[in-house]
């Protein structure tokens, strides 16, 4: 069986979780994480990151990174999400995810209806991230790393709420889009962003 480049061990009776954050965001990038867990983890309250405060989520991030097998994080930015559209970017950055652990699982258990390219067996779960630790912890990583970019992107980019609403649709971003245009972080193929300025679109990051 072929391994994705970032494996430097198959492990067969491995299993690794994947999960996406900000799919339906307007801004900012989709990440998603994947994570091994060894048999004997000890991470209380773990569970669907949506479920967690966000205190709870960066406790839970820390001690998760302490104690998995092997973890990572892809991503999918602004540029690449219009150019081949929010699915497709989506199960790209899970499959980059999945090619930065350092071991190979036997199995991958994935968040959700939808496989993405990758030589390892797959299996989808709906709702996976309430059922399966590796996959709750997956969700962890990839919120607690997305929901701290988008405070970097809140001081970058003034006057569009993203530490507040972390890039989501909520009125208050609606309605800063109307006031202000749409920013480089933004995702133009979204409904309610409409085309970033040409002045602006000089200072783009390499996405």
């Amino acid at each position: 069986m072929l391994s994705p480049k970032g494996c430097t061990q198959f492990a067969d009776q491995i299993q690794a979780g994947i999960d996406e954050a900000g799919r339906g965001c307007l801004a900012g990038p989709v990440v998603a994480g994947a994570v091994i867990l060894p048999p004997d983890f000890d991470l209380p309250g773990l569970t669907d990151s949506k479920k967690l405060s966000s205190r709870r989520r960066a406790v839970l991030a820390q001690a998760i990174k302490a104690q998995a097998v092997s973890w990572a994080l892809g991503f999918s930015w602004p540029g690449e999400i219009d150019r081949i559209n929010i699915l497709q970017a989506t199960l790209a950055a899970m499959a980059r995810a999945l090619d930065a652990l350092t071991v190979c699982p036997g199995l991958v258990l994935v968040d959700g209806n939808q496989r993405f390219p990758s030589s390892l067996p797959q299996m989808t779960v709906v709702g996976g991230d309430a059922l399966h630790p590796c996959i709750s912890a997956a969700s962890i990583l990839a919120k607690t790393f997305r929901d701290d970019l988008l405070l970097c992107m809140d001081q970058r980019y003034p006057g569009y709420g993203f530490a507040v609403h972390k890039g989501y649709g909520t009125k208050a971003h609606l309605d800063a889009l109307r006031s202000l245009g749409p920013s480089p972080a933004h995702r133009i193929s979204f409904r309610g962003v409409g085309p970033v300025p040409r002045e602006a679109q000089l200072w783009l990051p390499g996405i």
